[in-house]
């Protein structure tokens, strides 16, 4: 992988552990020479993870939606930014420059994201890896529901293995590099066998 999308959260008040994870998960990616892509903002986690990746060399891409794209919220500071029109072209621009997906803690714009994601590999749009941080066991509920869903016949047990999730941004890296796409459950998905 030479690109990874972070999607996050922009919260300023969100607990200090959440913004040292997007720090360090910038600063692997960074070390590991993996392009960030992201969604352009200074503030959060958000801001954390693109200011971990520059300080550690990386490169650093920035989608923002022209809406945000002021002073308060964009990161200036960024090895490129892009401006779109709507948040839809947003997150196509992003899904198209990214060769994986990492969902660090967040609220619905992060949720949004993380799940368009996994449905689009469900369905064969796809093959990338997709990675959850789950710092402070912030994703605790999510993946409890996502293991209810394959429990009540609504998720294939192979499509919820398709999100490698761990506390740290290392060993969700090291899981990432060996993604497996489950191409037979794709296709046994698209004729609900």
């Amino acid at each position: 992988m030479k690109s990874i999308c972070v999607y996050c959260g922009s919260a300023k008040a969100a607990h200090a552990d959440f913004h040292l994870a997007g720090r360090q998960m910038g600063r692997i990616l960074a070390e590991n020479g993996i392009r960030l892509i992201y969604g352009g903002g200074k503030t959060g986690v958000m801001g954390a993870v693109a200011d971990g990746a520059l300080e550690a060399g990386g490169e650093v891409y920035g989608v923002i939606v022209e809406s945000m794209n002021t002073p308060a919220l964009a990161h200036t500071g960024l090895t490129r930014l892009e401006v779109t029109a709507t948040i839809h072209e947003r997150k196509a621009r992003m899904y198209e420059l990214a060769e994986g997906y990492i969902a660090l803690p967040g609220g619905f714009g992060t949720f949004d994201e993380l799940f368009e994601t996994i449905t689009w590999g469900q369905i064969g749009l796809h093959q990338k890896p997709i990675g959850l941080l789950n710092t402070r066991g912030y994703y605790d509920l999510l993946i409890q529901m996502l293991d209810r869903a394959v429990q009540e016949g609504f998720i294939f047990h192979e499509h919820r293995g398709m999100l490698a999730i761990a506390a740290e941004p290392g060993e969700l890296l090291a899981q990432m590099r060996r993604h497996e796409h489950p191409l037979e459950a794709v296709e046994r998905w698209m004729r609900q066998d």
